[in-house]
């Protein structure tokens, strides 16, 4: 029998009151039962925050997977997202979302990318009512830069609580972390465990000398800056792996190192 994984509670309170769990679990790309398993899985291995989207077409598994896991729907934080396109249907593309999860409301809905022209100003609209109605605990957008962030939020009077965007160490940008956090928005990272970062001789040598695995690594970073990472793994012990990160920390050298990969 394994250890059970030590599981990091570190949280943050969304503007409309929620609790969003740093670590989450992305199933980017697993489809069928392979998502009904691995929700499954991290749910059972510790995690509470579960990220899907309408276009990965597995919302329907990651409800089976989490009614299979036995834990309680309120004990889960589930985002899903909707795409541009489906602006002027953004409450029927939900309510079939919330059919798929097994839910009656969300506890984070995002647009996924901006898209072509200003349709995602109209579907801001459509959020906003959306989380007025339940539907919705909070509201975001995914994939959006500043000047994005201050038109969606002025032409809705609503600004979205959590930003999604690709984000590792390789990808640190201290700007992009102050332009968030001066509007109060929750940076959210996705794709860190990709783009080379497991195998970055500064990222491997830390985690040498701690005795973790650079995925361990890259997560321990993004929660000590207060980062969202929702990394995915089909994979039972690649999941527990990924969440065992509440037993150790990075010294202030080793996430000085870590910050100053940001563009090579």
């Amino acid at each position: 029998m394994t250890d059970a994984p030590r599981i990091p509670d570190d949280s943050l309170t969304l503007t409309n009151g929620a609790r969003m769990p740093l670590l989450g679990f992305g199933t980017w790309q697993i489809k069928g039962e392979d998502a009904v398993n691995a929700t499954a899985a991290a749910l059972e291995a510790g995690y509470r925050h579960l990220d899907t989207a309408t276009v990965y077409r597995n919302e329907a598994e990651v409800g089976r997977g989490l009614a299979a896991s036995g834990v309680p729907r309120d004990d889960v934080f589930i985002t899903t997202k909707c795409p541009p396109s489906n602006a002027g249907q953004g409450v029927d593309t939900l309510r079939r979302s919330l059919d798929n999860l097994g839910t009656d409301h969300l506890d984070l809905w995002l647009i996924h990318w901006p898209g072509d022209g200003s349709a995602y100003v109209d579907l801001w609209g459509e959020f906003v009512e959306a989380r007025k109605a339940g539907l919705t605990r909070e509201i975001g957008v995914s994939n959006f830069d500043a000047s994005l962030l201050d038109e969606v939020t002025n032409a809705g009077g609503v600004q979205p609580a959590v930003n999604q965007i690709e984000w590792s160490p390789l990808l640190h940008d201290a700007d992009t972390v102050a332009l968030h956090r001066d509007r109060g928005i929750v940076l959210e990272g996705y794709s860190a465990l990709r783009g080379g970062t497991l195998d970055h001789p500064t990222i491997v040598g830390i985690a040498d000398r701690l005795g973790r695995t650079p995925a361990q690594v890259i997560i321990r970073w993004h929660l000590q800056h207060g980062i969202v990472v929702i990394p995915k793994s089909s994979r039972p012990e690649r999941i527990r792996s990924n969440a065992d990160v509440g037993g150790f920390e990075l010294t202030e050298d080793d996430m000085a190192a870590l910050d100053g990969l940001g563009g090579s």
